[in-house]
């Protein structure tokens, strides 16, 4: 167990897959959570109300576009307020677009960019000057195997990821004598809303059954053949948050079936 009872965790991209499972992962430790991402905003609110009554913590929604600096800022502004301090940022926030490099319209390629590796940047630099003044703080960073190696027609994507495996490096070396902690998680493929619309594609491409079509796309790549679940991913993100991850600084840690491993 890790007690994070008084502490205040923001996690984006936090109202489905990956981002929820963390936050209530947090939560369930004792965190107070900020929320972040789109969706319905009654099916949010039922998410927030729901880590307050199942958890017994604060929990508070920021709707931040995190293409857009100013909103991302706002937030963390905004959570400093209202909660009083942030100790764990988790940057999940994250957006897909497939397309041979050629084809790729530039309106997506900056999209990408912008979600999967600027919004990183602009939370850690609005939030770290309040980890560093407690000397205690968690920056999470949620990659890929993505962030380590490549695949076709993923040009932003798997640059963005590379890049912020390269982001947290620097701001580990840059923190590495304070009580913050900067590390990666490389998650294989996870069964997210994302990769839901990459399963729902080969069904109507290839016309066949689901289970097929997601077993093709495990067996490309993940020789477990099985999904990573949010919930390990949690884990493992709760386990950074311990005093026994102090000496973690600068990993990306794999958790991916063996894909990487190959």
């Amino acid at each position: 167990m890790t007690s994070l009872k008084g502490k205040t965790a923001l996690v984006t991209g936090s109202t489905s897959g990956i981002g929820l499972g963390i936050a209530r992962a947090l939560a369930g430790q004792g965190a107070d959570i900020v929320l972040n991402g789109f969706g319905d905003a009654g099916e949010i609110e039922k998410l927030r109300k729901g880590l307050i009554d199942e958890f017994k913590v604060k929990a508070i929604y920021a709707l931040a576009d995190m293409s857009k600096p100013d909103e991302i800022y706002a937030m963390v502004k905004n959570a400093l307020a209202e909660l009083g301090r942030i100790d764990v940022l988790v940057n999940n926030a994250g957006i897909q677009h497939v397309a041979p490099i050629q084809d790729f319209p530039i309106d997506r390629w900056d999209a990408v960019i912008a979600i999967n590796l600027s919004a990183s940047f602009h939370t850690i630099r609005a939030a770290l000057p309040d980890m560093l003044k407690r000397n205690w703080g968690r920056i999470i960073n949620i990659a890929s195997a993505h962030g380590l190696v490549a695949s076709v027609q993923k040009v932003a994507y798997i640059a963005a990821k590379h890049g912020l495996v390269g982001l947290t490096k620097v701001v580990a070396l840059e923190t590495a004598t304070t009580g913050v902690t900067c590390n990666a998680i490389c998650p294989g493929w996870v069964l997210t809303p994302m990769v839901q619309k990459q399963v729902d594609a080969r069904v109507s491409e290839k016309k066949i059954p689901l289970e097929k079509a997601k077993l093709d796309l495990l067996s490309e790549k993940q020789p477990s053949h099985e999904f990573v679940t949010p919930e390990q991913l949690a884990g493992l993100a709760v386990f950074l948050c311990s005093e026994a991850a102090t000496q973690m600084r600068g990993a990306a840690l794999s958790m991916d079936g063996g894909w990487t491993a190959q």
